[in-house]
């Protein structure tokens, strides 16, 4: 590990222009996806700013009905919260599939949203990697990419987003409040947040340099049977081939988004309209312009299969 500084911040906007203002600081939350990427030298910040003392760690009612979850907001508090279980279950689902419950007690909302991607040639610094060093070249375009994007890829990266929380959130339709350097706040849509990798994959979203999360908000909740199934090569401490977020009212109407097929969560919502049609109607609609490779194409049946799955368990 390269040395670095260290400073602990008191205020959001103390902490978003110390890191704006200076080139190669980075954030420290719980550390869960950041400190392993400096072990491994992947990442190598200057200067750490630590927000843990940010008190950004509440969950609040929102004035329209919905949450307020503040960024530093435990996975396991947020998991086990009681609004989220009764009105949003399909978020306490989806963070209770991911990591361990070791890791979900330390990693925060804003960090787990922020978690860089679980590519084999990412990790791996003695192969070329797009993301991580531009204009390298993409080893896994060619190479092992089972677990790699079947849709939303470009010619520079084919990575997959990892995370569970996240596409439970696309599903729900959040929100991302931000802080930025000089103070100001935006609220930035969920299906705005991660960028595809086109010709920048370094580029995981569409933070500016030093601006912070504060918070994620949820809108009033829409009621309807919850679902998150998460397809993996193991049954715990795996990231998804395939996940599956779903919402299904009483009169099969439905909304749903996918993990583990593109560089973030995955879902369009002009294909929900095809709910009543069944899980094949849907997915033919949410991967038309899949562009799969050989090792990859079980993804496209695997996730109709698994929203089929999910479908006749919201009938029964």
């Amino acid at each position: 590990m390269k040395s670095f500084t260290y400073e602990r911040a008191k205020t959001p906007e103390q902490a978003a222009a110390a890191v704006a203002g200076r080139p190669g600081a980075k954030y420290l939350a719980g550390g869960t996806n950041l400190l392993d990427l400096m072990k491994l030298e992947i990442e190598t910040p200057t200067h750490l700013v630590d927000v843990q003392d940010l008190k950004l760690d509440q969950i609040e009612k929102t004035a329209e009905g919905g949450l307020r979850i503040g960024a530093l907001v435990t996975n396991t508090a947020l998991a086990s919260d009681m609004a989220v279980r009764r009105d949003y279950g399909v978020l306490a689902r989806a963070i209770v599939a991911g990591a361990s419950g070791q890791l979900r007690n330390k990693a925060t909302t804003a960090g787990n949203l922020l978690q860089r991607t679980r590519c084999p040639y990412f990790y791996d610094t003695n192969m070329p990697c797009n993301k991580r060093r531009p204009g390298t070249g993409c080893a896994a375009i060619g190479g092992f990419s089972r677990q790699l994007a079947v849709i939303g890829s470009s010619d520079q990266c084919i990575a997959t987003y990892p995370g569970d929380m996240g596409v439970a959130l696309r599903l729900l339709d959040a929100k991302v409040e931000t802080v930025k350097a000089d103070g100001a706040k935006r609220a930035i849509d969920f299906a705005d947040f991660h960028r595809l990798p086109g010709n920048e994959p370094q580029r995981d979203n569409v933070l500016e340099a030093g601006e912070l999360i504060t918070a994620v908000t949820l809108p009033k909740p829409i009621g309807g049977t919850q679902l998150y199934y998460k397809v993996r090569d193991r049954a715990s401490y795996a990231f998804a081939l395939v996940s599956v977020a779903t919402i299904i009212q009483k009169d099969g109407s439905g909304r749903v988004a996918f993990g583990g097929v593109a560089h973030r969560p995955w879902r369009v919502e002009a294909a929900e309209a095809a709910f009543p049609g069944g899980a094949r109607a849907v997915t033919e609609k949410v991967f038309a312009d899949a562009r799969p490779t050989e090792d990859n194409r079980f993804k496209l049946k695997l996730a109709e299969r698994t929203l089929a799955s999910l479908m006749a368990q919201a009938r029964s």
